[in-house]
Parts: C-alpha cells; structure tokens; sequence
C-alpha cells in the first residue's frame, strides 16, 4: 500500500477546490475519488470534470472506507468542525488557509487531530515558492548580513468587483483582504523572519465596493529584532512580493516567487538572478501524502498555522482599537 496514491475527498467544490484538485493530479502522491457541496449541481458538475464520486452529505464522505483523506475549502468559520468531525472519523486533514479564525478554535481544531493520531495541515503554500526558499538560504548562510527588516505585499484587484457570499462577508473575512490573502503574507515572515511581538494595524475602505475594506496595512516588530511589514490590497492590480533588507545585501521574490532580486552593499541597484519558482501547490500535496503514508508534521501543520491565527487577531484588535498589540495576548 505504500507505493499507491493516496485517496482523497474534496469538501467544498468551488473555484479554489478545483486548482487544489490539479495540484493533487500534478504531485502524482493522491487522487480525488469523491467530493462534497451543499449544492447537488455543483457536485454533478465537480464529479463530471474531475471524474470522481459525488456524496450527498459530508457523512457519506466521513464514512467512505476509501477516503483516506480530506481537502476542506469552505468558509473559513466551518473550518473548526469540519476538522474535528473529519479527525474523529479517522480522516486526515489539508485545510485551506487560515487554519481557523481564532487561536482557540485553532486549538481545538489541532488537538483533535492530535487525539485522533491523523495529519492536520494548512495551505499556506507561498513560503513554498522557489524565490522565498532561496530567501530562506540567503538569510541562513549570512548572504544578507544582519536583517533589519523585511517586507509583505499580496494584493489583487477582486474588490473592485466584490464576489458575493461568505467571500463578501466581514464576519467570515474580517481586516478587509488580511483573512483570504494576506495571511499568507503573514505565514511568509514567519518562515523568514520569526515570530512576531507586537504589530500595528489600519484597515479601510477607499473605494467603497462590497463589504470588505480596501487596503490594510501592517508594521510587526519581530521577537528576533527586525521590523516587518505587510500590505493587503484587495482593489489594485496583482502584486505578490517579499522583500528582506540586511546590512550587507537587500533580496526581493516578485511575480509568485518565479522573479528573483538581488542587491549588495556597494551596487546601487537591485539585479536579477536566476530563480526556479517550482510548484508551492503541488508539493504541498506532496508533502500531504507523504505525511499520512510515513507519518511526521508537515511544516505548516497546527502549530506553525496557529501562530498565523495569533497574528489575525492582533490585526483586527489593533484595527478596532488604533492600539499596538502584543501577540502574547493571543498566542498564549
């Protein structure tokens, strides 16, 4: 059975639930056999494009002896139960970013699948990306001296036509773009900068489309020292960068990882050098598969992803009150 792919079972069947199908076919480590949706269409039209089993209920797909697996992608409040219903059936978990909406469900959520000795793990695939891993090595071989400070920027232009749904919802995505994109940004400086100790955060609408601010903006200060920062714009063209400033050299990922930057003491501009962006999407299945055949954590398992949780709810305290926040608070 080792050599085999691992069966999986999507719950929840939009957009997203698709690309994570063809990052499941691309690892070539699993395989979607069944999926599950509210909506008895959409779960004819998944099964007829994926060619897989269509459940009626997420019982059906909890009980599918075949199912070894779970991919949740459903509003981020379903996250918590969904995970503890899936770790009591047995079932292992890849669950959508973020993990849950607040650090103690986040917890729950964690120790049920601790309990229930199953895999839990959490997309946040960005840190994955050739360019950020090059940062990574660039900061752990001293390539870049002593780093003062490094920089997050995820943003699109979806608001300017607001989806409709929990997507459009402030409860299900509080700190405008933060709780679908930015987290991301906020699981990237982790990996390469820490844990954070406080923050300050504004969030707000310019625009006035949907119902979810425009633009929220972060400045961290990190347990090891450094400052950060990170910006989260839902309503101008796509950016995805990271950027890390250290004494002896500065060092950019653009354009998803695929665009490497690079810049020394003595030059007054950066250059590019080479990079391989590689697949984020499929070699976190990867990881996925092989944690459920041979066991171990995946690197952003519960942990690592409540850390993301913590730093969420120091953004939206730190909005609501215009205070600076220490992430203790939530981190416990």
């Amino acid at each position: 059975m080792a050599g085999d792919k691992v069966r999986l079972a999507s719950v929840g069947l939009g957009w997203w639930a698709g690309v994570l199908v063809e990052a499941v076919n691309r690892s070539g480590a699993a395989e979607v056999v069944s999926g599950f949706a509210r909506s008895e269409d959409s779960r004819k039209a998944f099964a007829e494009k994926f060619g897989c089993r269509p459940a009626a209920s997420l019982d059906e797909v909890l009980n599918d002896s075949e199912v070894e697996g779970i991919l949740v992608a459903t509003p981020h409040s379903t996250h918590p139960d969904i995970i503890c219903q899936a770790a009591s059936a047995g079932k292992h978990v890849f669950v959508e970013k973020p993990l849950t909406l607040t650090v103690a469900d986040g917890r729950k959520a964690y120790e049920a699948t601790q309990k229930a000795g199953v895999t839990l793990q959490v997309g946040h695939n960005r840190r994955r990306q050739g360019g950020n891993r090059r940062l990574r090595e660039m900061i752990d071989k001293g390539e870049l001296g002593m780093v003062h400070h490094i920089e997050g920027n995820l943003s699109l232009a979806a608001g300017q036509n607001p989806r409709q749904g929990w997507r459009n919802d402030a409860a299900e995505c509080p700190a405008g773009g933060m709780t679908g994109l930015g987290v991301h940004m906020v699981d990237n400086l982790h990996y390469l900068g820490g844990p954070v100790k406080r923050l300050s955060a504004f969030s707000k609408k310019i625009l006035g489309k949907g119902n979810l601010d425009d633009v929220t903006n972060v400045i961290l200060e990190f347990e090891g020292g450094p400052l950060g920062y990170i910006n989260c714009t839902y309503v101008i063209p796509k950016i995805c960068m990271n950027s890390v400033f250290g004494t002896e050299a500065n060092a950019w990922t653009e354009e998803e990882g695929e665009k490497l930057y690079f810049q020394k003491l003595d030059q007054m501009a950066r250059e590019e050098i080479p990079c391989k962006g590689g697949d984020a999407l499929a070699d976190q299945i990867t990881e996925f598969a092989k944690c459920i055949r041979e066991g171990g954590e995946p690197e952003t398992g519960g942990p690592a992803s409540i850390e993301v949780v913590a730093v969420l709810e120091a953004i939206v305290e730190s909005v609501a009150t215009g205070k600076v926040v220490e992430v203790s608070n939530y981190r416990g």
